[in-house]
């Protein structure tokens, strides 16, 4: 009974705060471009500011990663996130056409349901608010329960931040009795305008099949390519860097290795001397025995976890310099667990005779449950670059960077965000980095062109009466 009351109250809490952010929404509207930007600028310093502390909450809390990985995603989530939107158009008029007579007008969805994952939960808290409130909206989030203490203290910073920027403090709220039946009432709410997902994959199917719109992720299985003109020092190093950022949970972080044969001696003494373990015999079985849960799912208690840390668990010793494990996999599919998604210090090696097997056994990963993500390859050959980038079912094609900074924009021109879509083939509405953008609704607006002919263009109206045609109808919609 008292599980029952737990679940009815949390139901409850949910109808709570969405009619409060819905309120609170309201306020937004008439708010110029200027006036919007300059209250979320002032949240994303806060946010910047408290990055550090963020992070350290976090990481002690899940015991995931590293808080300084984390402290570099919440500033990506902030200070990088909103130097690349700053200058977005949101807000009324954002593109006018004066040759065709069109003009694509910018409107708020309304109320934003943020789904938060435990792997990355003060970053894709700060992202989500920032790029709902500049879109015009308010957000309301269900929180991964194994993180809800950060996550609470990272909304509580950001409620804060709206007060101290004049707007109001329900344009973010977040559920704090987190129950499988609190998140279903939320996606399914009749005011919720959008719903973001980021976790696994049953949270995005089920945020598919709400009912309500919804940009959601699917999993990743990232390949990263040494291609035999690549530079395999630099390839591996950058591979490196890029697997222990935050320990793999970020799930555009590489999963295997794919190179050639006739650079193969050479790959693997680069992995060895970069932090590299190849895992044979008991070894290599005993990791297996705590890699996956008995259905063959990952095991949640090594993601985000040390080399050593997954050595203890399996009861065997490595050296102490030792940062990934690796396994040379014989195969890809259910019975390989080195072939799948391991958001953990685990990789796959792979070996094949040249580029075009390379791209079979890409293409076989990806299918192995990361269709639609992205993909990772280090080369000097154009052509060859090209070839993988024409066919390889991915949204996000990663060249000569690594593959976890690369896909959230640290270091890439890709919009810096944590919500990657996968594109239809990967199960996904979009298969962009999520923006702003995909947070408005567009109306527009179309002058018959027969009458334009015999119109002058002073008859036209110009930008300041547009922005009170849009100010009056948006006002209108919202009573």
């Amino acid at each position: 009974m008292t599980i029952l009351d737990r679940d009815l109250a949390s139901i409850q809490e949910v109808r709570t705060l969405v009619k409060q952010a819905k309120i609170a929404q309201t306020k937004l509207v008439g708010l110029s471009q200027t006036a919007l930007d300059d209250a979320v600028e002032g949240i994303s310093k806060i946010a910047y500011e408290n990055a550090e502390a963020l992070a350290k909450l976090a990481n002690q809390e899940t015991g995931f990663g590293k808080w300084e990985d984390k402290k570099a995603k919440n500033v990506l989530a902030s200070k990088t996130l909103w130097q690349y939107m700053k200058d977005m158009k949101t807000v009324g008029v954002i593109h006018e056409d004066h040759e065709r007579k069109v003009y694509q007008i910018a409107t708020p969805m309304g109320v934003i349901a943020g789904l938060i994952p435990s792997t990355n939960p003060t970053s894709t808290v700060i992202y989500k608010s920032l790029i709902a409130l500049k879109a015009g909206n308010s957000i309301v989030f269900s929180p991964h329960p194994s993180a809800l203490k950060c996550i609470s203290e990272t909304v509580r910073v950001l409620r804060e931040a709206c007060y101290l920027n004049g707007l109001p403090e329900d344009l973010i709220n977040c559920i704090s009795m987190p129950t499988m039946e609190a998140t279903d009432a939320l996606m399914k709410h009749d005011d919720i305008s959008m719903i973001l997902a980021t976790g696994g994959s049953a949270m995005v199917k089920a945020a598919y099949s709400s009912g309500t719109p919804a940009l959601g992720v699917g999993p990743g299985n990232v390949p990263a390519y040494i291609e035999r003109s690549a530079d395999i020092e630099d390839a591996v190093e950058k591979i490196f860097r890029s697997k222990g950022f935050d320990y793999g949970t970020v799930c555009a972080s590489e999963q295997s290795i794919v190179t050639e044969k006739c650079i193969e001696q050479k790959v693997r003494e680069a992995v060895v001397r970069n932090g590299g373990y190849f895992l044979r015999g008991e070894e290599l079985e005993k990791v297996k025995r705590v890699m996956e849960r008995p259905n063959g799912g990952m095991n949640p208690k090594i993601v985000g976890r040390s080399a050593h840390y997954i050595a203890e668990m399996a009861g065997i010793t490595i050296p102490a310099h030792v940062k990934l494990l690796v396994s040379d996999e014989p195969g890809i599919g259910p019975k390989h667990p080195f072939s799948k998604e391991k958001l953990t210090q685990l990789l796959g090696f792979y070996v094949v005779e040249n580029w075009h097997e390379a791209c079979e056994t890409c293409f076989a990963l990806l299918e192995n449950g990361g269709l639609g993500h992205s993909l990772s390859i280090h080369s000097k050959d154009d052509a060859i670059i090209r070839e993988f980038a024409m066919k390889k079912p991915v949204s996000r094609f990663l060249v000569n960077t690594p593959s976890t900074h690369g896909a959230v924009g640290l270091s890439t021109g890709l919009a810096p965000s944590f919500t990657l879509g996968c594109g239809t083939v990967g199960g996904s509405a979009t298969g962009d980095n999520v923006t702003p953008l995909h947070l408005i609704n567009t109306r527009w607006m179309a002058y018959g062109l027969e009458e334009s002919k015999t119109t002058s263009a002073s008859k036209l109206p110009n930008q300041d009466e547009i922005e009170m045609i849009c100010k009056m109808v948006l006002e209108q919609l919202n009573r």
